[in-house]
């Protein structure tokens, strides 16, 4: 710029840290026509495409008439690009640092996981090329499952799977979900996934062996939102396919959209805003999957419940539901991620707008990952779309790790001991299409193109006018692009090659489908940026009448515009940066187009199997062009290319997905509740003597000799819970063999969880009786202050407490045996209580019908609960050696953190904090944990003396809700009343459909529920009508008011 030298002067002197000029890149990208351009450089390199406030600053400066303010202006942007260049070398110093202690931290645990299992791996424990591949889905048609080839083999496939009855349950929390008129694109929540998972549950419900799937949403009851979004129950229209697979269908069978009131009643909220009330969803999801349970027992199970064969989460919010639901209920899970948080949060800190805080602030980035972390913990398979989402974003995740899976899966088939690591399986199963009503252009496809597309006739679909009418030849073939305006899909590349190739602009025309917009103005600053650059590109390189970019389409003209660019022999385009599976790359091919795509992410599988087009870098501008020009110019080739995804598109449609799908849940263990499982013969003689299902929980740990802490009696038996399919050791097999023989609970509990009437109440716990419970799970920092606590609760309850309608539970950290002498210290009695939830959730007591010679009876069938992916002996030894670890430097190395063996138990490793401010953070050891393949739910308690390290789905809040899968006592009639402050377990016990009673300047003096990497606002809601609170020093009669006014102790 004349008379501003300095400025291109100063921006050389930045880039003297970077790479010379005379380097390639540097050429390509920094010179411009044989020239320096600051502003492209700037845009692209320094600050990104992103950065559209600063380009805006730079055309402001340019065009400022007055010579002072324009230096001023240019002045104050180079203290900015200096700023943001200096950010963007911070940020990759500390990228380059993140991803350096990854590495290190991922090899010190498979060294040490490693050492665990054996000295040295053996050869097959390496595992071959075809078998580690394998492990992740295949790596190609030889390694993947049989694929449908024909009708036939569909057809063969769909009689071996006549006879099953199968439920399943899908999960998408976030967005508006119906069946038909989908409002994609309405807001950032309602789009691809959407309309992947209402497709889904609409073709498993057609498959055959499938009785009935039901897909959980919320239910959403706002203003500006339809009406149908309230409705609580969807039941979505089978596909219109020819197949008729002859399933005996019932009452109840079909595909159904199953919506969940939790959250604000009357506001629609963004998936940001929905984590507090997570916990509402889970027990409102848990109802409605036991009702669903018993109907259909009563129809196609003989009376008895029929279980979901697996629960499918999709996303994040909807991965941590799930995990708590297949906990609480013992049934397999699934896991699809479709958009995953750690990978989210490196491309924000990449770019640098934004600080790792302000990220956690408007993202909630945090507990997206922990959530993510969660459901890997709880999963059996992780299922994507693309090896890509392996290789490069589920890599990043404490919980997962290529390659410690492939070794334990060597383990594995080897019957080796796993030492109770568990890695999920990952499956690739591309999304699927409907293509019944899809025809492809036969007739003169080989033809010249009819005339009419200069005037279309009247029956042509109207887009093709609204496109048409750009184009000063529509004749040509149309290059067909199909992406919102995002700097992620480099549209602007495209137009660039479209435009600096001559044979291409002569050969073709290139069609922009860029969403849809009423104004650029009203358009986001960073659509709008695109937008603007690609018709700057077309009135620089005179693409009038080459290209078109409608402003308006409806969903149901995109058929129609796939259709028209296969009549002018077109090609379709997907030139993103990284595409994560590329759909419309399948619903081009459909309609008989040819494509070109990029080689990052998903078009590389749909290529494999399609074999329709090329890969292309899309950094690659004259790559980008040549391979178009390639497929428009040589008529046999663009021939073969549509052939090709004709013959082979059937690879992608919704059955072969269905069958795929349906053949990864079969290889998972089946898992439901224990003591509904079927038994051979003898149920019609069971006792109907008052307190039969208590006695059989009562013969069950005498037999077994536990000790009254729930300790071991024999050898550790924790191999056995290995859960890799490896033999259990005597100590399990003897427990099985106990519960197989023990009725454990009567006929009729088995067929429902409604609460008996009083001449039968004999047969059950005491809490089968009560209207009302009320749980008390104050974590204090003694047992008087829990005791005071108590006793005020229980004058809170009043006359209702000495009639029977309300019974109490204790929640606690501590042991049975502690319990024992709490009670005994305060004057209180085992049946007080009508259950007891100890060790932080791993152990369920109630009082004993023989009170005087044993006290409590433990509930073993809450083990076959919990006992998931329990890392037994492997888990201890590495936590052993962690404690070991931390020492106090100024203390003569002192441990900090010791085993307490006195106090663990089958289910509850133990240790003693001796300084609770020098402990590490729990996402430390969760972390650590996770690196080695173990899973478990590590708890500080005590006032942070203790920690108590349990199963990974265990815990107090888990308890309760296993109390309503059981005895099927209703959650909101429970009043959970907790501390201001607790153990580290604290949030999970506030939210839900419980009514929770926050004691104020009542709990533990250390905030140990501040152990986390996201504040507590995320998790819990405290503005929530379920929620009160009382104030500090309340009396029993203060405590009773805060209860009716809940809406209970009435009548």
């Amino acid at each position: 710029m004349a008379g501003n030298d300095w400025l291109n002067s100063y921006l050389e002197a930045i880039l003297d840290v970077g790479p010379g000029l005379d380097d390639a890149k540097s050429s390509l990208l920094l010179r411009e026509r044989g020239r320096f351009s600051p502003t492209r450089y700037f845009v692209e390199e320094v600050i990104g495409f992103d950065e559209t406030d600063l380009h805006r600053s730079w055309v402001r400066a340019s065009t400022s008439r007055s010579p002072q303010e324009r230096n001023t202006r240019l002045e104050n942007m180079c203290w900015r690009i200096w700023n943001l260049a200096r950010q963007k070398k911070q940020l990759e110093s500390e990228t380059a640092l993140r991803v350096t202690k990854r590495r290190i931290e991922r090899e010190r645990g498979r060294r040490e996981a490693t050492a665990d299992m054996s000295e040295d791996l053996s050869e097959g424990e390496r595992g071959d090329p075809v078998s580690d591949v394998s492990a992740h889905g295949g790596d190609g048609g030889r390694t993947r499952l049989p694929r449908i080839s024909s009708a036939d083999a569909m057809e063969t496939w769909a009689n071996s799977q006549k006879g099953k009855k199968l439920y399943i349950v899908l999960i998408s929390i976030h967005g508006l979900i119906r069946g038909e008129n989908m409002e994609l694109g309405r807001d950032s929540d309602t789009g691809g996934q959407v309309k992947y998972v209402v497709e889904l549950a609409r073709a498993l419900g057609a498959m055959p062996g499938v009785y009935r799937v039901d897909l959980l949403t919320r239910q959403v009851s706002a203003p500006g939102v339809d009406w149908s979004y309230g409705e609580p129950i969807e039941m979505l229209s089978s596909l219109n396919t020819e197949e008729d697979y002859g399933d005996d269908k019932g009452e109840s069978s079909g595909s159904y959209i199953i919506r969940i009131p939790f959250g604000p009643r009357n506001k629609y909220i963004p998936k940001e805003d929905l984590w507090p009330y997570i916990p509402e969803f889970v027990d409102g999801a848990l109802g409605h999957i036991i009702q669903m349970s018993k109907v259909l027992g009563e129809q196609i199970g003989s009376g008895h419940a029929v279980w979901p064969v697996a629960i499918h989460g999709h996303y994040a919010d909807a991965g941590d539901s799930a995990a708590l639901i297949s906990g609480a209920l013992n049934v397999p899970m699934l896991f699809t991620g479709h958009s995953l948080g750690r990978d989210k949060l490196e491309q924000l800190l990449k770019q640098g707008r934004l600080s790792r805080d302000e990220i956690n602030a408007t993202y909630k980035i945090m507990r997206r990952i922990e959530a993510e972390e969660l459901a890997l913990d709880g999963t059996e398979i992780v299922i994507t779309s693309t090896r890509q989402e392996i290789e490069e974003q589920w890599r990043l995740y404490d919980g997962f790790d290529p390659v410690l899976e492939r070794k334990l899966r060597a383990r594995i088939r080897r019957n080796v001991s796993c030492y109770g690591r568990f890695m999920p399986r990952v499956a690739v199963i591309p999304p699927g299409m409907e293509f019944h009503h899809i025809v492809p252009l036969d007739g003169d496809i080989e033809a010249e193109p009819e005339g009419n597309l200069d005037h279309p006739a009247p029956q042509d679909p109207p887009i093709w006018s609204e496109i048409m009418r750009f184009f000063t030849n529509p004749r040509k073939p149309m290059i067909l692009a199909l992406a919102r305006p995002d700097p992620k899909k480099n549209i602007t590349t495209l137009v660039k090659a479209f435009g600096e190739c001559r044979p291409l602009r002569e050969l073709a025309n290139l069609t922009l489908i860029m969403g849809n917009r009423d104004g650029i103005d009203e358009m986001s600053s960073t659509s709008a940026s695109v937008l603007l650059s690609v018709l700057k590109l077309i009135d620089k390189y005179d693409l009038y009448g080459q290209v078109a970019y409608p402003k308006h389409h409806k969903q149901y003209d995109v058929p129609d515009i796939y259709r028209l660019a296969a009549k002018t022999k077109g090609v379709f385009i997907n030139p993103a940066f990284i595409e994560p599976f590329g759909l419309t790359l399948i619903e081009a091919a459909a309609y008989g187009l040819p494509m070109v795509a990029t080689k990052n992410g998903g078009p590389v599988d749909i290529h494999r199997v399609l074999d329709n087009g090329v890969l292309v870098d899309p950094h690659d501008q004259q790559s980008i062009a040549d391979a178009l020009l390639k497929l428009v110019s040589n008529k046999q080739l663009w021939a073969k290319c549509r052939q090709n995804g004709l013959k082979n598109i059937h690879l992608f449609s919704w059955p072969e997905h269905c069958k795929t799908y349906l053949s990864k849940i079969a290889t998972c263990k089946p898992r439901h509740p224990q003591w509904l499982r079927n038994e051979d013969g003898g149920e019609s003689s069971e006792s109907e003597s008052p307190g039969d299902s208590l006695r059989d929980i009562q013969d069950l740990s005498l037999n077994l000799k536990f000790s009254l802490d729930g300790e071991r009696s024999g050898g550790s038996g924790n191999d056995s819970l290995d859960l890799d399919g490896v033999a259990a050791d005597r100590s399990a097999k003897l427990e099985n063999a106990v519960l197989s023989w023990s009725k454990g609970i009567s006929k009729d509990n088995r067929r429902g969880g409604s609460v008996e009437k009083s001449d039968q109440t004999g047969k059950f716990p005491p809490l089968r009786r009560r209207k009302h419970l009320f749980v008390i799970a104050v974590d204090c920092d003694t047992t008087s202050g829990l005791l005071d606590t108590t006793k005020a609760i229980f004058e809170s309850a009043g006359k209702e407490r000495a009639e029977g309608s309300v019974g109490f539970i204790l929640s606690t950290s501590l042991t049975i045996s502690e319990i024992q002498s709490f009670l005994n210290s305060g004057g209180l009695s085992p049946s007080d209580f009508d259950a007891y939830i100890c060790n932080s959730g791993s152990d369920l007591y109630y009082p004993s019908l023989n009170s005087d010679d044993r006290p409590f009876v433990g509930d073993l069938y809450f083990h076959s609960h919990i006992e998931y992916r329990w890392g037994g002996e492997g888990l201890r030894k590495t936590l052993v050696r962690w404690a070991a670890s931390i020492t106090d430097k100024g203390d003569n190395n002192a441990q900090v953190v010791s085993p307490a063996e006195q106090l663990s138990t089958d289910y509850c490793y133990t240790f003693k904090v001796r300084k609770a401010g020098m402990a590490p953070p729990l996402k430390e050891l969760r972390k650590l944990v996770r690196i080695q393949a173990l899973r478990c739910h590590p708890i500080y308690c005590q006032n942070g003396t203790r920690l108590n390290v349990i199963p990974v789905l265990a815990s107090r809040s888990q308890a309760l809700r296993y109390l309503y899968v059981r005895w099927g006592f209703e959650l909101s009639k429970m009043v959970v009343f907790v501390g201001e402050r607790g153990d580290t377990d604290y949030e999970g016990l506030v939210g839900g459909l419980h009514n929770s009673v926050i004691l104020k300047g009542v709990g533990s003096s250390a905030q140990v529920h501040n152990n986390r990497s996201y504040p507590l606002s995320d998790v819990i809601s405290l503005d929530s009508p379920n929620i009160v609170e009382a104030t500090e020093g309340s009396s029993s009669a203060d405590i009773q008011a805060l209860i009716e006014k809940v809406g209970y102790l009435k009548g």
